[in-house]
């Protein structure tokens, strides 16, 4: 843990931060496994569930299509929301001859995949849907749901134009660099053998789902799915609710993370009995949804969204803004930090901690206020720092609880489920038989890269980028790799700077990509490889500004098992310095607006 502040009382703080400290140690120990990430299947079609959460659409039919084998000036890959941004950026940028290739049906990336039920945005929608002055559009509630956000997505291709230009449906095989012609082989699924001068990647940190390699999971007789395809033709209703086809079901669900704690309310609404499964539980705080006030949109300026996404990101990083204008649970922490600040000094030395005991102590006191029944209360409770996992937010789950037909299983003590067979799943030493089960497990956000992005890249004298990355992620600025030049790396795993708003994150990088490619154009370069001396100063710049910034949630060896740490080994904690810019998403922008303002392009080796 981080240094405590021995100074304050337990009577002034409301807890005690040594029994904590304890606390949050034995949870932490309960629940780390040998096998950490190989605990969870990876795709294929030789797992229990083949190809069917990743390749397959049961929300469209398939497009036919010719294979196509002509040249574009760019080619992202990508359509959610890091293709549609480098798209929309590219075009202010007067770059307009480029092509989009998406696995899905449609824009939206995982908006278009995401249909479970509750589905909706943690993030503000006014910060987190982009390009919404652009398109002139304001979000209905202050956090949108799914089909809301999905309608955008589709709002800004068709404002951009981007659909002309977009190939559905596909998957890229590989990407290789051509050295006589400076140009990219782009190869798909579809027999597609299409050249690029530009090659922008945008798969997004959660398209590949997480699958659970729990003994016997391919014996249940049983239907079965995982929430990033959810069946509704089994379920019944949509992503509003009207699960009327589980009135007669018995649900197990496995998994309580941020999209378990969004669908299990209508799950336990509409089943006739539901499991909840959870080896650990979620930071739940209130999300305090509501419908946009009309007059306070009517009164905003322009530039009001990008000062908006500003605002929250200095919130976040514990810079005082009026509650009025921003008060959400991201930034609850952040203003605990600013409360337990020495006013005298400024100081924030050794209250780090304190703060996160105390924004968690809020946390499960709510959890006490909502919940019923004790016992239940006390298996609710999170105990680890806030951001060791990703934090929730909603109205309705914890009251899910006090539910008749709902009864929450803790598997904490065998470290999960111990088995499914053609019944059901065995837990703690008793079977549970139900009718269907549903796999909350999440998407790979923290696999290997390989694994993550399953697109085999090869850039000068055919090398693999995942040889360049054996000993960890190298780039510079976040944003292109030292022997594949002309490749830009945008959003996934690749958003360097310290921040929950993905979307804002994105459209940073996007607009600097954009501005990178228009100078290359402008000025006939056709070749742009980053040397290996920039590339060794922006990993020497980022572990010193890691080491120096603000890190909430703890290092990744004391948190518990989870994402952000490879399910408690804690191989990552170097990793995560150089996939992060400690400094923030306010230094970030300032950096790369310096590169951009010295116009030399720095770092770059031309031809």
């Amino acid at each position: 843990m981080a240094k405590i502040d021995q100074t304050r009382s337990k009577t002034s703080l409301g807890f005690d931060p040594n029994e904590l400290s304890q606390r949050y140690e034995k949870e932490r120990e309960k629940r780390i496994r040998p096998d950490a990430e190989a605990q969870y299947l990876q795709i294929s079609n030789d797992s229990p569930f083949s190809n069917k959460y990743l390749e397959e659409d049961p929300y469209s039919k398939k497009i036919e299509r010719a294979p196509l084998e002509d040249e574009r000036e760019v080619i992202i890959i990508g359509g959610g929301w890091v293709g549609m941004l480098t798209a929309a950026r590219l075009i202010e940028n007067g770059v307009c001859d480029f092509r989009i290739i998406e696995s899905g049906s449609d824009f939206g990336g995982t908006w278009y995949w995401n249909r479970y039920p509750g589905a909706q945005c943690d993030i503000e929608s006014y910060s987190y849907l982009p390009l919404l002055e652009e398109t002139g559009y304001m979000p209905k509630l202050r956090f949108s749901y799914a089909s809301e956000i999905f309608e955008h997505a589709q709002r800004i291709g068709k404002h951009f134009d981007l659909y002309k230009d977009a190939v559905f449906q596909t998957w890229v095989t590989e990407l290789r660099w051509l050295e006589d012609n400076s140009m990219w082989l782009v190869s798909t699924n579809r027999g597609d053998k299409m050249r690029a001068r530009h090659i922008c990647l945008g798969t997004g940190p959660v398209n590949r789902p997480r699958l659970p390699g729990i003994p016997g999971v391919e014996k249940f007789k049983g239907h079965s799915f995982h929430t990033c395809r959810w069946d509704y033709k089994y379920t019944g209703g949509d992503s509003e609710g009207g699960l009327e086809g589980l009135t007669d079901k018995t649900v197990g669900i496995i998994g309580t993370g941020a999209t378990a704690v969004q669908c299990i309310p209508a799950l336990g609404k509409w089943a006739k009995k539901l499991f909840v499964f959870q080896r650990t539980p979620s930071s739940v705080d209130l999300r305090n949804n509501r419908e946009t006030d009309q007059r306070w949109a009517a009164s905003l300026k322009p530039g009001w969204q990008k000062e908006r996404q500003k605002k929250f990101g200095e919130a976040f990083l514990g810079k005082s803004v009026d509650p009025a204008f921003l008060d959400d649970g991201w930034t609850r922490l952040p203003r605990n930090l600013l409360d337990l600040t020495n006013k005298a000094t400024g100081k924030i030395d050794g209250l780090t901690q304190l703060a996160d005991f105390k924004t968690m102590e809020e946390i499960r006191n709510i959890v006490d206020e909502t919940v019923k029944n004790p016992e239940i209360a006390s298996k609710l409770k999170a105990y680890y720092n806030q951001f060791c996992k990703r934090p929730t937010f909603n109205d309705f789950y914890l009251n899910t609880f006090n539910r008749q037909n709902v009864e929450l299983v803790d598997v904490s003590s065998t470290q999960g489920v111990e088995a499914i067979n053609e019944k059901g799943i065995m837990a703690n030493g008793k079977e549970y038989e139900v009718d269907c089960i549903i796999y909350a497990s999440g998407f790979e956000i923290t696999s290997s890269y390989e694994r993550r992005l399953g697109i085999p890249i090869f850039g000068i004298n055919d090398k693999s980028i995942y040889e360049h990355w054996k000993e960890g992620m190298r780039t510079m600025h976040g944003l292109m790799v030292s022997g594949f030049p002309n490749m830009y790396l945008c959003g996934g795993g690749f958003v360097f700077q310290l921040g929950a708003n993905y979307a804002h994150g994105i459209d940073v990088q996007a607009s600097h990509i954009a501005y990178t490619i228009s100078q290359l154009r402008d000025r006939g370069i056709k070749s742009a490889n980053v040397s290996v001396d920039a590339e060794e100063r922006w990993i020497a710049d980022q572990l010193q500004a890691s080491d120096s910034g603000i890190f909430l949630g703890g290092s990744p060896d004391t948190c518990t098992p989870g994402y952000y740490n490879q399910e408690g080994t804690a191989k990552r904690y170097r990793n995560i310095k150089q996939e992060t810019y400690g400094k923030g998403v306010g230094a970030y922008i300032k950096l790369l607006r310096q590169w951009r303002e010295d116009g030399k392009l720095d770092g770059l080796d031309l031809h």
